[in-house]
């Protein structure tokens, strides 16, 4: 991350670009708008940009969900919270990733998937670790043993705060919270 990564901050209500770099799978960007960004953790809304429902067995995305992204300029994760197109809350999604990069003069938030995820039920009773195995076969220990050892370290700190029922904290935009 260079001085210019740091010093961009979206603004509240503007349009951003996410793209999630997917290697060696097609990236995948859509459009959301800007809840909030205090430098460090940035805030953006967006409706689920799947062209069809996905069902992923322990919950099901589909048209008119809505999910508020939060990324981190300094964490290796991110966590979407998604709710049903009534308000219904579904859960929070997490993606192990490296750290996001806001590039605000073109209006694009990017991150790089590790291949890890997290999902905690809107009960709070089910987390699960979820593509394991597709991070070991990703090869990321023999290309990039650090960020192998970021990647789990990330996947363990949200398992904790799920476990704990402390994501209400890790999700504050207005006092952003340290674990």
């Amino acid at each position: 991350m260079n001085a210019t990564d740091t010093a961009a901050v979206l603004t509240p209500g503007s349009a951003v670009t996410v793209r999630l770099v997917k290697h060696p799978r097609p990236d995948v960007r859509y459009p959301a708008t800007v809840v909030a960004d205090d430098g460090t953790h940035a805030v953006v809304r967006a409706p689920w940009a799947g062209a069809a429902s996905r069902d992923f067995g322990f919950v099901t995305f589909e048209h008119g969900d809505l999910f508020t992204e939060h990324y981190w300029r300094d964490r290796w994760y991110s966590v979407k919270e998604v709710h049903a197109a009534d308000g219904t809350l579904k859960g929070w999604y997490c993606d192990i990733a490296r750290p996001a990069v806001i590039d605000g003069p073109s209006g694009s938030l990017t991150v790089a998937d590790l291949d890890l995820d997290l999902w905690l039920s809107a009960d709070r009773a089910t987390v699960l670790r979820l593509d394991e195995d597709e991070f070991l076969d990703s090869g990321l220990d023999d290309r990039d043993p650090d960020a192998a050892r970021q990647a789990r370290r990330a996947l363990d700190e949200l398992e904790e705060l799920a476990r704990r029922d402390a994501f209400g904290p890790l999700l504050s935009h207005d006092s952003p919270a340290r674990f």
